[in-house]
């Protein structure tokens, strides 16, 4: 595992920050990042940020949507500004889906636990750093999933979900479909689809219209990705535990961070009144919601930066839990 880097400043409501260019040679591929460092003297908490699914880039920005929300690059601006230092960072095939979608070969041979890997990868790397102290990880959407296992695989300091998802993905995926109100039968085929993935193997036959969801080449990702529960994997967490969902998210439901929370009663809670999918606040009834997801001018919550910093404090307290990760 190699990793090299370099500087240059931000400067960002008056005091000087550092956004540090890094990279990761995993030995099956090399991935970006970026390192937001706070004007403190270090060493200070810092925080793993795990963007969402398909071709979301470390700042937050995704392919299928044109223009950008800098959601996760807002984010780790609005830590540091608290003293927390962050690492985002470029999911593994990015730079393939730079000049479009994967080819099927590269599709075929991706699983859901290599983003798992890479994530522990990244922090076993921030724990070398002597700059920094108590390590955190946040998932964003799938990152959220993504986070809570490689939490469990670190022992880290601390997890924040946000915007994640509480059930299984191929239940997700149904309820998707389910309110585009697909005729019986066809929603019945798909239902069967679902079922086999989950039981890991591939379906027989896709729907007409549908192969672009199942198509042969990316049923083995979804069969890596069903056989998770996000609900099972957050009761297994001891750290401190943070779940931020916002309340005008219409790609995430409060109901999901309500089964988190069911799931792991010593999380904390927190709905951030207008807070959609990309961190901003927006009404509940705005005309275009997603006007935001193309405007990045549009702070992210601050509600959410402030919980997120508190429990990173509260991680980085000795504790029982410190002293467990130490040891």
């Amino acid at each position: 595992m190699k990793l090299g880097n370099c500087f240059f400043p931000l400067l960002l409501s008056g005091a000087l920050l550092a956004a540090d260019s890094v990279s990761l040679d995993t030995g099956t591929g090399v991935l970006y990042g970026t390192l937001e460092l706070p004007a403190a003297k270090s060493p200070y908490p810092i925080a793993l940020i795990i963007a969402g699914s398909g071709p979301t880039d470390r700042d937050g920005n995704s392919l299928v949507i044109k223009g950008k929300n800098d959601s996760l690059k807002l984010l780790a601006e609005g830590l540091a500004a608290r003293g927390i230092a962050s690492l985002r960072y470029d999911k593994r095939g990015f730079a393939q889906m730079k000049t479009g979608a994967f080819k099927e070969a590269e599709e075929a041979g991706l699983r859901f636990d290599m983003y798992v890997d890479d994530a522990v990868r990244w922090g076993q790397y921030l724990r070398t750093d002597s700059r920094f102290g108590a390590l955190v990880v946040a998932g964003h959407s799938e990152g959220s999933l993504i986070g809570m296992i490689a939490a469990h695989k670190l022992a880290a300091n601390g997890y924040v979900s946000i915007a994640g998802a509480g059930q299984p993905g191929g239940q997700i995926i149904l309820k998707q479909l389910r309110a585009q109100k697909i005729p019986a039968d066809h929603m019945k085929q798909l239902e069967d689809i679902v079922k086999a993935l989950e039981e890991g193997h591939t379906p027989e036959s896709v729907p007409a219209g549908l192969e672009f969801l199942f198509r042969p080449s990316i049923q083995p990702y979804l069969i890596s990705w069903f056989k998770y529960d996000p609900a099972r994997e957050i009761a297994r967490l001891t750290m401190p535990t943070l779940i931020l969902q916002g309340s005008t998210d219409i790609q995430v439901a409060v109901s999901d961070a309500k089964l988190l929370k069911a799931a792991n009663p010593s999380a904390r809670l927190v709905v951030v009144e207008g807070m959609n999918h990309v961190l901003k606040e927006v009404p509940a009834g705005q005309k275009d919601p997603l006007a935001s997801y193309s405007d990045p001018s549009l702070p992210v919550a601050p509600q959410l930066l402030d919980e997120m910093a508190a429990l990173i404090r509260t991680a980085a307290e000795p504790g029982p839990t410190q002293a467990r990760n130490a040891q």
